[in-house]
């Protein structure tokens, strides 16, 4: 069950046998259904979540009703509304389940507990969300100064396998740009995928 998180958590930092098994028994399981939101707009974010399997959408409901997507956190991600988790205010950020999705989740009392008793978990939260910040500060570059078709290339590139599992509607929404126009260049630059 444990896995996959702690192989994460293994790509930057080694553990003891005894080491993992504290951060093991602070894990919470949750499961979500398709269309069911783990955070809603308005609500205190308690949890940092990592996807076990599945695809949770980060968004963004603008004055005018329309859904902006940030981020799609998919196996190996974590999430959550950063602003709300560490400064207990309400979160802006809805997470919503584009598919069945397992998560494993963590408090901010656990995560400050792991990272004052368990030194490495210091050290890869930090690699974490230094990771994020350079992924969010390339998206937020590519919006300024990207074309429309160069940010869908940019995200094929990156992404490749999101294009055939997440709708079309949530890519365009991620992209800034309409799902027909998204259609016309999934035309153009990809192939159908291989029965």
């Amino acid at each position: 069950m444990y896995s996959q998180i702690l192989a994460n958590v293994a790509r930057h930092v080694t553990l003891t046998p005894e080491q993992a098994t504290s951060f093991t028994h602070l894990l919470r399981a949750q499961q979500v259904a398709s269309g069911d939101h783990l955070l809603v707009a308005g609500e205190h974010t308690t949890c940092l979540w990592f996807v076990v399997r599945g695809c949770v959408r980060t968004y963004l409901t603008d004055a005018q009703g329309r859904e902006h997507n940030l981020a799609f956190s998919t196996e190996g991600w974590w999430c959550t509304d950063s602003a709300s988790f560490f400064d207990g205010g309400r979160a802006t950020l809805p997470l919503q389940a584009l598919e069945e999705t397992s998560l494993l989740s963590l408090s901010l009392a656990d995560l400050e507990h792991l990272c004052t008793q368990v030194p490495p978990f210091e050290r890869f939260f930090r690699l974490l969300y230094q990771k994020g910040y350079q992924l969010l500060e390339r998206r937020l570059v590519a919006m300024l100064r990207l074309t429309a078709e160069a940010r869908f290339l940019r995200f094929h590139r990156q992404y490749p396998r999101l294009l055939h599992r997440v709708a079309q509607k949530h890519i365009a929404a991620y992209l800034g740009i309409t799902p027909e126009f998204l259609s016309m260049l999934r035309r153009k630059h990809t192939r159908p995928p291989r029965s």
